[in-house]
Order: structure tokens, then sequence, then C-alpha cells
């Protein structure tokens, strides 16, 4: 009998040629569907429906596990979960490694036209460089409610997380001031296309796309302030009522698989979990090599990862 296997990914997030190596290798029917912001990933749950594995963000990973919407994942059915960077475990949206299993992983930071942009700007001004009217017309800024706050925070000078209204009402006031005088145009997926066409000169990006449009558009190259930004990860969970847990292992340890995760990397730009595929792509004539936006920035202390705070998120999203 054929199994069905139900995924909820991000857009443009596999190489999809993978899905039918994985439907022949297990006689299974894979439905792929996609989200593009944590939070509508959220509300489709809430709405019953149901899924075998998710690929949310570190911090709503964090948020399904306290409100027991996830099962345990037996990593003894997922033997290539030994080969996944230290770095990425023991993170405190997963403290103990009992929910989540890596699949992408990043930071966010400013993609930008090399001959149009002064990088003596980008260096002295940060992620200021968003307010900056010399700029003005040329700016893409995600349509994303947390990682706008954390762009303007980190601007400010504040922890990503803050949770103190004073500097959120800050963070809000910064980012309308930037939407008055640098008429950004907000987007998500579009932006790299427009990007790797030249479109504009600045974008706020993750850094698998900035990885994407800069190995198919020379112009372009990656800068993460040094204000600090988010590094995240995507991880590969299982809802506590998936219907097919069992195939849903199956699933991720797949996705470690070697040849699968070069497969999915090189389609979609974003960092691998396993060191062996990373250190492919980087090497001399490797896919990405000479590509800073590949090796995200690890140890720096202004760095941080989201946590999900219920009461942030009420103030983020009224404002």
């Amino acid at each position: 009998d054929v199994q069905e296997l139900r995924i909820y990914n991000w857009g443009e997030f596999i190489d999809k040629s993978t899905i039918s190596q994985f439907e022949k290798k297990f006689n299974a029917k894979v439905i792929h569907d996609e989200f593009n912001s944590n939070e509508q990933m959220y509300n489709k749950l809430q709405d019953g429906s149901k899924y075998d594995v998710l690929v949310p963000s570190d911090y709503m990973i964090q948020r399904l596990r306290e409100e027991d919407l996830l099962q345990k994942i037996d990593y003894s059915k997922i033997p290539n979960y030994e080969n996944v960077l230290p770095g990425l475990k023991n993170r405190q949206f997963d403290p103990t490694n009992e929910y989540s299993v890596p699949y992408f992983w990043g930071n966010v930071g400013i993609l930008y036209n090399k001959n149009n942009v002064d990088m003596k700007d980008l260096e002295e001004q940060g992620w200021s460089i968003l307010v900056n009217p010399k700029y003005k017309d040329r700016l893409y800024f995600y349509d994303s409610e947390r990682d706008a706050f954390m762009v303007a925070l980190k601007a400010l000078g504040y922890s990503a997380n803050s949770s103190d209204e004073k500097e959120l009402k800050e963070a809000y006031d910064w980012l309308v001031m930037m939407l008055e005088t640098m008429n950004p145009i907000y987007s998500m997926d579009d932006t790299m296309d427009n990007m790797y066409n030249g479109i504009k000169d600045l974008a706020v990006v993750y850094s698998g796309d900035a990885t994407w449009v800069i190995s198919e558009n020379p112009d372009m190259d990656y800068y993460v302030p040094k204000e600090g930004t988010n590094n995240w990860i995507d991880g590969m969970v299982i809802p506590a009522n998936a219907p097919n847990p069992d195939l849903a292992h199956e699933w991720i340890n797949f996705m470690l698989e070697e040849g699968i995760a070069i497969m999915n990397t090189e389609e979609v730009g974003y960092t691998s979990p396993l060191q062996s595929v990373i250190d492919l792509m980087v090497e001399k004539d490797g896919t990405y090599e000479g590509i800073s936006s590949y090796v995200t920035r690890q140890g720096y202390e202004k760095d941080e990862e989201f946590i999900f705070n219920e009461s942030l998120k009420a103030i983020m999203s009224d404002l």
C-alpha cells in the first residue's frame, strides 16, 4: 500500500526532485505544502490541519514545544543525526534535543550591489544605512514582524529579544521613519529575483537567499552589521497529532543523507547542517566557493537567537 506523508515547509526551501526520490524509495505519496511565515504555519495548525513534518524556525519550535503541540523524536530512527554540527544542538529552543532536527541555518544581513553601495557606509552605519536618505527608493525590506523589529532594535543598540516597551516603541519609531524617508518595498520571496536582476541596491535578507543571489549575480555581496543580528535555525519537527510519525522519521533521516543534503543546499542556497556538505560547498571549485554568506558568523557576542515570549509577540503585533 502507498503511504501518505504530509510536509509543511517554507516556499523555495527544497530541491523538489528529492521528493520523488523519497516517494520511490519508501513507496509513499508526499504532499508538500508551503508557508511564507512561522505565524502562517502556526495559524494553519490551529485550524486543525494535520501534518507529519513541519519546518519552523527556532522560536516557533520553542512555542510549539511549550504548547505541547510536538511529539518527541526517536533519534534511534535517525542515525544521520550524529552528523549534524554540534553547534546546532542544545540550543535554547530545544535545550535537551528532544523535539527537533536542524534542516537549514543562517543569519540575517544586508545584500547589496557592490557598484552602487559604498562599503564605507555599510561599515560605519551598519543597520542604519537602511535609514540613510542617500539610498532612498533603493531598498527591499522583509515583510516579517520579528525580523523587522530585530533590525530596528539592533540599530538602536538593544537586544533582539527586548520586551521593554520603551525600547520597542523606539524600534517602532525607527521603522516608521524608514518607511517615511526611504520608500522601501516590503516583500519576501520576490526580493531574490529582483536583486538578482539588479532592480534595487539594498535588501535585508536571510543569508541563504543572499548566497543564491550572489552565486547568480557577482555584482552582489553580503554584509552582516557589527551591531549584531539574528542567528536562526529552521528545524524539522513532528506534530503531536501527526498521522504517520514512522514515515516522518524516515523523511527526517532522508533529508540528512549527504547526497540529499547536497541537492537541497545547491538548489536553495541555504547552509547545510552537515559539516561534510559545508566543506564540499566552499572548497576550491565548490558551488559556493568565496561566497561569504554561505558560512554563517558564529560565536559573535552580539548575535542572538530569537526567544519566544508571548507578551513580546503581543506588543510587536500591535505595533
